[in-house]
């Protein structure tokens, strides 16, 4: 992961995780769907941001969250280095093989 990469990624868990604190979830997950588009060619990353979405499940209590998660974040340790859906946010509001289309913004972060 190259620097600016690696910036863009650390600056969206952060954020993610100042909305966690102070306990609005809905913009935290929005903040941990960025980082997912980020990092899901990374495994660290990559399952870092699941674990985050994963928290978001138990703190909301939403039972399909949980389960994707939990079955994303394994996914990920073992997928991640071999073939991820570009620009998936990472939900599981979303199939886990659907590509879909990159942020504007983020684009350029995801040129190499």
């Amino acid at each position: 992961m190259n620097k600016k990469l690696k910036d863009a990624f650390n600056f969206e868990m952060n954020v993610a995780k100042e909305y966690y604190a102070t306990r609005h979830f809905a913009l935290c997950f929005k903040r941990l769907e960025r980082a997912h588009i980020l990092g899901q060619k990374y495994v660290i990353p990559h399952t870092l941001s699941h674990w985050w979405m994963l928290k978001v499940g138990l703190k909301t209590a939403n039972k399909r969250e949980i389960i994707g998660q939990c079955i994303r974040i394994v996914a990920s340790i073992l997928f991640s280095k071999l073939w991820v859906p570009i620009g998936n946010t990472g939900g599981s509001n979303v199939s886990a093989m659907k590509k879909m289309p990159i942020p504007d913004d983020l684009k350029a972060l995801l040129k190499d």
